[in-house]
């Protein structure tokens, strides 16, 4: 992804022990932008208010959304990418005031609910007890959600090569029996090297990888049937179930608005 590359400096381990309870931050990004790897000293929802973006742990990369965020604990060394036009949204949690949500990174629903409140902690003229109510409540509906977009990114010398075709084209048509094949593997060796290193079977694997890229190019507002195309469906109805199954939502509810 062309486009803007930003440093982020490295924060004082002090600050953790600011008094705030929660403060937020936004931005729509004017172009295609990535950040450095970086860590806060506080706890941190990565959430989006239009478009996509990703966040990178280690071999793992989490795409958020707007009804998809992710906890990012203090301290967590993360690097991340936005598409153009993407408004997105960083509230921070100061650890002295707050507990943490999680000590990993795990999605978050941005349930209707959450959202309001979170805005609801833009207004700079809340009375200091409104606040206090507001930021209790956010507190009390923020949950981890079963459902994320998550990639974990195999590095092994043997599936290296896998991942690096199927990323770069996620609508490469190749079934594990092929790539074996080419590899001079078996199948059964591939089967259980995506397995150790994943986590997840090599097609649920490849179905992540499409329903992530496929939301960056929803979000660009491209058309469902040309996305479907792109990922390598054979038609837009058999890419609708197979988003739906991985992310729990229609293609429409990723377009770009």
């Amino acid at each position: 992804m062309s486009g803007e590359t930003r440093t982020v400096a490295v924060q004082d381990a002090a600050a953790a022990g600011a008094p705030f309870v929660i403060h937020g931050y936004e931005e729509t990004v004017a172009h295609d932008t990535r950040w450095n790897a970086h860590a806060h000293p506080w706890d941190e929802l990565l959430w989006n208010g239009r478009g996509a973006s990703v966040a990178v742990v280690g071999a793992r990369a989490w795409t958020i959304t707007p009804t998809l965020g992710l906890w990012m604990p203090a301290d967590t060394v993360h690097s991340g990418s936005a598409v153009a036009g993407t408004w997105f949204r960083a509230t921070f949690f100061g650890r002295a005031t707050t507990p943490s949500l999680s000590d990993v990174p795990v999605a978050v629903e941005i349930t209707p609910l959450l959202r309001l409140l979170l805005e609801r902690l833009g207004d700079t003229s809340l009375a200091p007890g409104s606040r206090a109510a507001t930021e209790a409540l956010v507190l009390d509906v923020l949950t981890p959600s079963p459902r994320e977009l998550l990639v974990h990114v195999p590095t092994s010398p043997l599936l290296r090569p896998i991942a690096d075709a199927v990323r770069r084209n996620p609508g490469d048509g190749r079934t594990l029996s092929r790539w074996a094949a080419e590899l001079g593997v078996s199948s059964r060796t591939l089967t259980r090297a995506f397995n150790a290193e994943t986590g997840t079977s090599f097609a649920r694997w490849v179905a992540g990888v499409r329903a992530q890229h496929a939301v960056e190019l929803l979000s660009r507002g491209w058309a469902v049937e040309i996305v479907a195309e792109e990922v390598g469906y054979r038609s837009a109805s058999a890419f609708g179930a197979a988003f739906r199954r991985t992310t729990g939502l229609t293609p429409g509810a990723f377009r770009h608005r």
